[in-house]
């Protein structure tokens, strides 16, 4: 088991400020919670609606909002919605592999809008840059103590690789086929749970000056101004 260097997801640093902004964070998080949902409307029964749902207010999404975005994604309204995962691979620019995941219920919509988004870097083929990133199970939990030893606890829950995350917080990854259970054992052992998902970690990190870093960070900002962009995965270091 090791620290790594640099994150496993891109986050844009303060996208909830602004009415725009927080507009467009209100909308993946209720696509979130829609998705989620469609396992059943019960956060008891339902970790990632359970999760999706803290979220949500912490961002201060409404309770009709929350409530209305539940129901339409467990199929209790008259209202459908059918919204499906897809991944485009390519290259911001200075050839930084990006891995972005869309939640849409309309790919001729997305499609389009990813080719022009990728003007300033590379939109790859699938697979054109997956082999950069190793897919596994990602948690970021809070601990249960000042003093709690993250490394400790990776070891005792099972995961493979640990890592700090923002506000304290610490990052654990897993194999994809042990995320559930490495976060049963950190929930039994104290440790609040903020996010659990599967991921895709970057192998090569990119090493940038900061005027070319600045440029990719431009482009991932762009594409997560996209409603229907979930997820950025970047191959950047911190």
């Amino acid at each position: 088991m090791y620290k790594r260097e640099m994150g496993a997801q891109w986050k844009q640093k303060g996208r909830a400020q602004g009415a725009a902004a927080k507009g467009r964070l209100f909308t993946k998080l209720a696509k979130e919670i829609m998705v989620a949902a469609k396992a059943g409307p019960d956060p008891a029964m339902n970790p990632r609606l359970r999760l999706a749902i803290e979220q949500a207010k912490k961002a201060s999404m409404t309770r009709d909002t929350l409530e209305r975005a539940i129901k339409k994604g467990a199929g209790l309204l008259d209202e459908q919605v059918h919204y499906e995962v897809v991944t485009y691979e390519g290259f911001a620019p200075h050839n930084v592999p990006v891995i972005v995941e869309c939640l849409t219920d309309n790919k001729n919509r997305t499609a389009p809008n990813m080719r022009v988004l990728f003007r300033k870097g590379q939109l790859g083929t699938s697979g054109s840059v997956a082999w950069d990133f190793t897919r596994s199970g990602l948690i970021e939990a809070a601990p249960p103590r000042p003093d709690a030893d993250p490394e400790e606890a990776a070891i005792e829950a099972g995961a493979q690789e640990v890592e700090p995350a923002e506000d304290g917080a610490t990052r654990f990854l897993t194999v994809p086929t042990d995320l559930d259970a490495v976060s049963r054992a950190l929930t039994e052992a104290g440790w609040h749970i903020h996010t659990q998902k599967l991921a895709y970690v970057p192998k090569n990190p990119v090493h940038l000056d900061p005027e070319p870093r600045a440029e990719v960070e431009a482009f991932l900002i762009a594409l997560d101004e996209d409603d229907d962009v979930q997820d950025i995965y970047v191959g950047l270091a911190d």
